[in-house]
């Protein structure tokens, strides 16, 4: 049987790269104590090989093996473009 890929939904934040963005991951969690919701983000660098995605593009990445020290995921499709 083949493994699930591990795809996220995240929104572009750098393509000074060449064939490299960076994209910024949100989620709500709960305070334990005060029972408010809190933004958390998580950075992540994936592989872009034609150069598509700009910043502000919200895409879908999905995981793959290590390209690089940081770069372990790749661009699986554009979901909407910036204006």
């Amino acid at each position: 049987m083949e493994a699930k890929k591990k795809i996220v939904t995240c929104k572009v934040v750098s393509d000074k790269m060449q064939q490299s963005r960076v994209a910024v991951v949100e989620r709500m969690i709960k305070h334990p104590v005060a029972d408010k919701y809190m933004k958390r983000s998580s950075k992540l660098m994936f592989h872009d090989e034609g150069n598509l995605s700009k910043v502000g593009d919200i895409v879908s990445v999905s995981a793959c093996r290590p390209m690089s020290k940081r770069k372990t995921f790749i661009l699986e499709k554009i979901e909407s473009r910036s204006e």
